[in-house]
């Protein structure tokens, strides 16, 4: 008995090195993001994550264990594990590519590996390459290598297979198996407590970045993919229903409906133009930065700039149903993966379609990729333009057909089409891993130069567009609406996802349509991509009344705040006032005036209510 329980002992100290190795890799990775003077801090992480690294063990130990308990009862032989080596080499190398793919997507997303990344790969599998391919390859294989290269010698080293053979009574027998299983069960469920394992075990810190460290990264793992078959339950239950309808309603309660019509036409031409990872953070105007968007800057200073403007969430999934239906992000839900329910809900798409419109949708890549074509062929789309309908000279970019390209064959569509229109064009080059088609204006040198000149490269595309598009005959009587799909860490490194700094995007509204009165102007109340359905449709005397998350940005009756959220916490800001909420670690993650203790506990209760009725409604749809 004394032998197997030190053989077992053995295998728990293995894979609790592997677990700190990974953990300590994760913090180097992530160093320079480590809160300053606060070494007692950070390496308290590795304490705080002893209990999912025990569960996690407990869980590779079942299948030993169950070969263990069948031979030991069936046999007066000592059990042979010499096949325990090569189980635990297959794992290291399978945990030591998880942790280098956590790396990456940690940095890019601001979250642990889960299940939405493996839908990802296995749904867009030419996408996801695409997207990896913008993280440090060499450096990567360099931590791969030693995280594989350390686990397999010490697993050398420490999981001895010889045992002695002893015989055993029956009843012995039977008591180690139970004794050995109930151990088990209790690490894995992490003790007798009414609560069992979760990720906010592993939470202990106000910084972000270290409570995902505690977490063990193959259990956060196992977990994501062990929930991501949902029923419809309301993940995010905070308060009574009532309480939360009445906080919601009050956001959107409007003395009197009333709008600041800017434009000079009750039914023009409309262009949406989304642009991938298009942050506020690229431009001059709203960024400070020089160079990266001339076109876009000297756009601004002749359309309707909103100026403080936040995406709905930080993917692109999300920014599409945010910009074309007016829906909210729901934290760790994904719409676009339930196309029975994004059926459901309405889209600007066939608002206009009803109104006599041609609708049309433009997309260089593989329009599959999350649910994007069931969404467009659901939603009143007429037309889709996407990779499969270019050349296959044009399929440049790993993503598809470059910016320029899909510009132009929008523009020879709509040179084409019946008046009037509506249409929307998805940019994809400034998405990693970050190509032109031609020389690089900032350099490539690194990720953010690279993010430079792609960002630069699109909005040429964009403004070459709009000077040739102002020599068609449509042009006069055409709005285009420019927005982000989301904000990104790039150019200036902001790797906390939960600050409201990377949901920041442009907004603007330009064309011949708009009063001479009102070009130029910059409206500077705070407002979300999901109020682009409601603004737009109130500009036009059309109904909104079906976008109940939209809100008209340009009345002055409406309520100026921003509600985003991430894989598992939400945001939420005013005109004064910015705080975000984990959900898994129940607590504040930014504050940006925490002395306002009143308007913080209102920002935290408007914030959780929101949350709680959009997925509500989610869940009934």
């Amino acid at each position: 008995m004394l032998r197997i329980l030190i053989f077992f002992v053995r295998f728990f100290i293995f894979w609790l090195l592997f677990f700190l190795l990974d953990r300590l890799l994760f913090l180097s990775v992530f160093l320079r993001s480590l809160p300053e003077n606060k070494f007692q801090e950070t390496t308290a992480a590795f304490y705080h994550g002893l209990r999912l690294d025990l569960a996690m063990s407990a869980y590779l130990i079942i299948v030993p264990l169950i070969y263990f308990t069948y031979t030991d009862l069936r046999s007066e032989h000592q059990p042979n594990f010499q096949w325990l080596k090569v189980y635990n080499k297959v794992l290291v190398i399978l945990f030591s590519l998880i942790g280098i793919i956590n790396f990456n997507i940690y940095r890019e997303w601001g979250s642990k590996i889960n299940a939405k990344a493996v839908d990802f790969a296995v749904t867009a599998p030419n996408e996801a390459i695409a997207s990896s391919a913008s993280s440090p390859i060499v450096f990567s294989l360099a931590l791969l290598a030693v995280l594989i290269a350390c686990g397999l010698l010490l697993n050398n080293y420490i999981i001895k297979t010889n045992t002695v053979a002893q015989r055993t009574p029956l009843w012995a027998k039977i008591s180690n198996s139970l004794f050995m299983a109930a151990l088990t069960f209790l690490l894995i469920r992490g003790g007798w407590g009414v609560a069992p394992n979760n990720q906010s075990m592993a939470y202990y810190s106000e910084d972000q970045l270290l409570n995902n460290a505690a977490v063990n990264t193959e259990w956060n793992f196992i977990s994501s993919l062990l929930k991501s078959y949902k029923s419809n339950k309301n993940l995010y239950q905070f308060y009574p229903e009532i309480e939360a309808v009445r906080q919601v309603n009050q956001l959107y309660a409007a003395k009197k409906d009333s709008t600041i019509h800017i434009l000079n036409t009750q039914k023009p031409n409309v262009v949406v133009i989304i642009m991938e990872s298009f942050t506020a953070d690229l431009t001059k105007t709203l960024g400070h930065e020089t160079g990266i968007t001339p076109g876009f800057d000297t756009l601004a200073r002749h359309g309707v700039l909103f100026s403080q403007i936040y995406a709905t969430g930080n993917r692109t999934d999300k920014g599409i149903i945010g910009t074309l239906a007016g829906y909210p992000s729901l934290a760790a839900e994904n719409m676009v993966q339930w196309p029975e329910k994004m059926e459901k809900i309405p889209a600007l798409s066939q608002t206009f379609l009803k109104q006599g419109y041609h609708t049309s949708f433009f997309y260089g890549g593989q329009s599959e990729f999350d649910n994007f074509k069931a969404f467009i062929l659901s939603h009143g789309y007429q037309s889709l333009t996407d990779k499969k309908n270019f050349k296959a000279r044009d399929m440049n970019s790993k993503w598809g057909a470059y910016d320029g390209v899909v510009f132009n064959r929008q523009l020879h569509d709509l040179n084409q089409s019946r008046q009037p229109f509506f249409s929307t064009h998805m940019t994809l080059t400034n998405h990693e891993p970050f190509e032109v088609p031609g020389a690089y204006k900032f350099g490539k040198a690194d990720n953010t130069q690279k993010f430079k000149s792609t960002a630069f490269y699109t909005d040429s595309c964009l403004n070459d567009f709009l000077t040739r598009a102002k020599k068609q005959p449509w042009y006069k009587n055409t709005l285009f609406v420019i927005v982000a799909d989301h904000g990104h860490i790039l150019p200036k490194g902001r790797e906390e996802i939960y600050i409201p700094q990377r949901y920041h995007i442009p907004l603007l509204f330009f064309g011949e349509v708009i009063k001479p009165a009102y070009r130029g102007k910059i409206f500077k109340q705070v407002g979300s991509q999901i109020d682009i359905a409601s603004t737009l449709l109130h500009q036009l005397d059309m109904n909104a009344k079906a976008f109940v998350w939209s809100k008209n940005m340009l009345s002055p009756a409406t309520k100026s705040f921003a509600y985003f959220s991430w894989d598992n916490g939400i945001g939420f800001i005013d005109n004064k006032q910015c705080v975000t909420f984990d959900n898994v670690g129940r607590m504040c993650l930014y504050n940006n005036h925490p002395g306002d203790a009143e308007n913080t506990r209102q920002l935290l209760k408007q914030e959780k209510s929101y949350l709680q009725i959009a997925y509500h409604q989610f869940s009934a749809l």
